[in-house]
C-alpha cells in the first residue's frame, strides 16, 4: 500500500501512541544518523531550524531534510559544519487499512474497531521547537542558512532559522 501524504499526519490529534513492547510489527525509525560534519570541532555559530506551528513531522521527513541540509554543506562548507538532529521520533503513527476493490464489502468491517497498525513515527513539537541545528562558522553563516531553508521544504509545517552566537 503506498504512503499517504504528509498532511494527514501534520495535525496533533488524539492520545500519543509510545509503547513499543505492547505491539508488534513497528517498522524501524528512518534517521540513520543524528550528528553529521565535524564532530571535534567546537564552532562559534549556531543556527537551528524552529518551528513556527505545532505539529507533528515524520521520521521520513525529517531524513530528507537532513539529506538536504548536509548535501548543501558538504558541497560549500566542507568539514566546516556540525549538524545535529534535535528530536527523536517517538510517537508512532497508526493507520486503518481498508480492502478497496470488487467484492471488498465481504471482507472489510468498515470502521468498526478501526485501531489501526503502526506504519511510522514522528515528531510531536510544539512552537518555537528546533528540529535541526547547524554548528558552523562565522564565514559559513550564508551556505548554513541556504541549508536549512531546503532543508525546511521537505517539511510538513512551517518554519524559521534562528542565529546565535556561542559562548567561548
Amino acid at each position: 500500500m503506498t504512503r499517504k501524504p504528509a498532511r494527514m499526519y501534520r495535525k496533533i490529534e488524539g492520545q500519543i501512541y509510545t509503547r513499543r513492547e505492547y505491539m508488534g510489527g513497528v517498522p524501524a525509525c528512518r534517521i540513520t544518523q543524528f550528528d553529521t560534519g565535524n564532530l571535534t570541532q567546537m564552532f562559534p555559530f549556531e543556527l537551528s531550524l524552529g518551528m513556527e506551528e505545532a505539529g507533528q513531522v515524520r521520521d521520513i521527513a525529517l531524513e530528507a531534510a537532513r539529506i538536504s541540509a548536509v548535501r548543501v554543506l558538504e558541497r560549500t562548507a566542507p568539514n566546516q559544519f556540525h549538524l545535529k538532529m534535535r528530536c527523536y521520533p517517538h510517537a508512532i503513527l497508526r493507520e486503518h487499512k481498508m480492502a478497496t476493490g470488487a467484492g471488498a464489502d465481504r471482507i472489510s468491517d468498515g470502521m468498526r474497531r478501526a485501531f489501526g497498525k503502526p506504519v511510522g513515527h514522528a515528531v510531536r513539537a510544539g512552537i518555537g521547537t528546533e528540529i535541526l541545528t547547524i554548528y558552523t562558522t562565522e564565514a559559513h553563516i550564508a551556505d548554513a542558512k541556504e541549508a536549512l531553508r531546503k532543508a525546511s521544504h521537505k517539511l510538513p509545517v512551517p518554519t524559521r532559522v534562528i542565529i546565535t552566537q556561542r559562548a567561548s
